[in-house]
């Protein structure tokens, strides 16, 4: 038997599978928090419990697992995030009621702007603050998730300027330094920072100015493809 006719004749159902599925963790920065995008569950099992937006791969509809995270938020949350990379993969017989489940996790951050109509037009949808969590039941291992994305966002906030994707289109550099202080948890040497980003040459002087304390802040906006860029080396606290 060649290969075309071992293909042809294969069945992919002689084996066992387990359920596959995608979880998305989405972060923002808003009010001063980090908060992360739950939806209450309309099905069992674990129905009426707040979980990551997710959903099983369509075998005929997704041509990769980036297209079923992004087919699932769109349909549950109606947010689209400006980029999204894989956390972990997780699969055992203990986080699903269900059965044998395998669950591919991606993780991104997102300007609070950028999706609030769709988020207040959907009821079972919104942003919870991380210090919520603790006292919300959520469905399956979603805590573990949340924490492990929170955990991602803590490495690229010292090594990359992600944190920006967080901000309206324009900020100041103040506002860039602050996400990243709030993710890191500690605060960073201003002048040192201010330098990184500068030699990075990342970001787009807009022209325009907003009035602060003091004198008035120049506005940036991220240049193209800013969020792939990696320090040489870890931001200083």
């Amino acid at each position: 038997m060649n290969e075309e006719e071992y293909l042809r004749t294969y069945d992919p159902k002689g084996f066992e599978s387990p359920l596959l599925s995608v979880d998305a963790v989405l972060f923002t920065y808003h009010e001063g928090q980090l908060k992360v995008l739950l939806v209450e569950r309309s099905n069992h099992p674990d129905k009426a419990k707040w979980g990551l937006p997710g959903g099983f791969v369509d075998l005929g509809a997704d041509t990769c697992l980036e297209d079923t995270v992004i087919r699932k938020l769109k349909e549950k949350t109606g947010v689209i995030p400006p980029y999204i990379e894989q956390l972990s993969t997780i699969g055992n017989n203990q986080r699903d009621k269900r059965g044998w489940s395998v669950t591919v996790c991606y993780t991104a951050l997102i300007a609070r702007q950028e999706c609030e109509t769709h988020i207040d037009s959907v009821s079972d949808t919104q942003w919870v603050s991380l210090e919520q969590l603790p006292s919300l039941d959520l469905a399956f291992d979603h805590a573990s998730i949340v924490q492990a994305g929170r955990e991602r966002l803590k490495q690229k906030a010292l090594y990359s300027i992600i944190p920006a994707y967080s901000l309206p289109e324009r900020f100041t550099l103040s506002d860039l330094q602050h996400v990243h202080e709030v993710l890191l948890g500690k605060p960073i040497q201003k002048k040192s920072f201010r330098r990184r980003i500068e030699q990075a040459d990342l970001l787009v002087d807009t022209g325009e100015k907003r009035s602060e304390t003091g004198r008035p802040a120049t506005l940036y906006k991220l240049k193209s493809l800013a969020g792939q860029h990696t320090f040489i080396r870890n931001l200083e606290l």
